[in-house]
């Protein structure tokens, strides 16, 4: 039986699942991209500069909406486009100083994000993640339900340790497929797979809701929300008011998936544990490596989770950022950490489009461009003649079906929080609670398999069809949705939010 696991990872890692043809549309969207987005940045910039909105603002929103159709149009690299619009902002007048578009790259959360890679290049190269995740199946996962029970719980628990989707899921698919040749699961046709495979993609993205620093768009959103609305939203903020509905909505579908997927009438569960305890005995004892990597998550956890006492016990409080630069700081030394600078696998070009990300959307802020934007959405929507608690409720529901439109949760981020910010401020609503509240939904990317790494990662093993993912995850989509809108007017004030 070891063999037949040691295969099923060997194949995972040297078999990467294959790029899906693209369609007709998406090629046209490629082709046409460059020529569309040069067309509205001309009519935009060269147009009579409407009533109510300055100079600076045209161009802003120009620059702002030429980079959002190449983002998602992507004809070209979205970082490629990033560094265009930070070139264009200070030469064409968009922002007073080229300082405020350059300066973008040096921002705290962009240093959050180099140390969230690598921390993640730490727990992979430990082998951490798998000990825990096997330990935790072979321990308590003594039926077919509480084996996905505890799967689901495993990718709660690593959301807090490894801050990057993609990574859980690379983690917890080969054990997935141990599990389900273990069970002799068919794909295509056992819907133990099917739930298996379908919860994983659920609870992936809830999970990444419930911890800000799980996914670098949770954290784009937080600097958004912080630096635009006048925020003051932290790690255990984020916790506190996240986490529960992200448990709640995790049960509801949980149930939900069970009764769509009935494994009553598959039984080939004899010998599982077995197997998975073999794998598990195979990693031996604890390494060197082990150790340093579980030393540096725990000191960070605590840290992220006492930010509010530091300044007792310290007399200087440690930030979120500082934060996660010491536990960067602690994987790369010599002698005391577990990685060298070649092996950090730092994602340079999220950076970059992060950066330009920034920088066009604080211009469009700052210029008053965005707010311009959205008192003519609420004006043609008629959002302005609803009740705050209306449009709370439609926002939270936009944000969370957006993911339809835009394949990227970081671009979602990147569009639509400073928008919500700014019809909070339109309307004479809270800022924070409305981009906070629609924040929680970006990383519901999981309705078809080419919205997110993670859907094709599951997708690939074969387990499940698309009308099996879009079922499912349109009730999971609605129960988020309707599970965050409830939480904001009653757990909300609770908090104190």
């Amino acid at each position: 039986m070891s063999d037949v696991s040691m295969s099923i990872e060997k194949d995972i890692k040297e078999s990467p699942p294959t790029k899906k043809p693209k369609s007709k549309f998406e090629e046209g969207m490629k082709r046409w991209g460059i020529p569309i987005a040069i067309i509205v940045f001309l009519l935009l910039f060269y147009m009579p500069t409407p009533e109510g909105l300055t100079p600076v603002g045209q161009k802003s929103i120009a620059i702002f909406t030429a980079a959002l159709i190449l983002w998602i149009t992507t004809p070209i690299p979205i970082y490629l486009t990033s560094m265009m619009a930070i070139l264009l902002l200070p030469l064409i007048g968009a922002v007073k100083d080229q300082e405020v578009a350059f300066a973008t790259l040096g921002f705290d959360v962009i240093w959050l994000m180099v140390s969230a890679f690598i921390l993640t290049s730490a727990m992979i190269k430990s082998n951490l993640g798998r000990r825990f995740a096997l330990w935790m199946v072979t321990t308590f996962g003594r039926t077919p339900k509480m084996t996905l029970l505890v799967l689901i719980i495993i990718n709660f628990v690593l959301a807090f340790f490894v801050p990057s989707t993609t990574a859980r899921a690379t983690l917890m698919v080969p054990i997935c497929l141990i599990l389900l040749e273990v069970y002799k699961a068919i794909p295509g046709e056992s819907n133990l797979g099917r739930a298996m495979m379908l919860q994983g993609v659920q609870a992936d993205a809830v999970a990444t809701s419930g911890v800000m620093t799980a996914t670098s768009s949770n954290i784009i959103a937080v600097g958004f929300i912080n630096d635009q609305a006048g925020g003051h939203i932290g790690y255990m903020d984020w916790l506190l008011a996240s986490m529960p509905t992200a448990i709640i909505t995790m049960i509801i579908t949980f149930f939900i998936g069970i009764k769509l997927f009935s494994i009553k009438g598959e039984s080939n569960f004899q010998n599982a544990m077995g197997t998975l305890k073999e794998e598990l005995k195979k990693l031996g004892k604890f390494s060197l490596d082990e150790k340093k990597a579980s030393i540096i998550f725990i000191v960070t956890v605590i840290l992220w989770a006492t930010g509010d006492y530091h300044k007792n016990w310290f007399g200087f409080e440690i930030s979120t950022e500082q934060t996660a630069v010491l536990a960067g700081l602690l994987c790369l030394l010599p002698r005391i950490g577990l990685l060298n600078w070649k092996e950090a696998n730092i994602k340079w070009e999220l950076m970059v489009f992060a950066a330009g990300a920034y920088a066009v959307g604080n211009a469009l802020d700052k210029s008053k461009g965005a707010e311009w934007i959205i008192k003519n959405v609420v004006s043609a929507l008629g959002l302005e003649q609803m009740s705050h608690t209306l449009v709370y409720i439609v926002v939270i529901f936009l944000s969370m079906y957006s993911h339809l439109i835009f394949t990227s949760k970081t671009v979602r981020v990147t569009i639509l929080i400073p928008a919500f910010i700014a019809l909070a401020k339109s309307l004479g609503m809270d800022p924070v609670i409305l981009a906070l509240a629609a924040a929680m939904t970006m990383t519901y990317t999981i309705t078809l398999p080419p919205h997110s790494k993670v859907n094709t990662i599951y997708f690939a093993t074969g387990y499940f069809s698309v009308l099996d993912q879009i079922k499912y995850a349109i009730i999971t989509c609605f129960v988020g949705a309707s599970v965050i809108s409830l939480s904001l007017f009653t757990w909300f004030k609770i908090l104190g939010l």
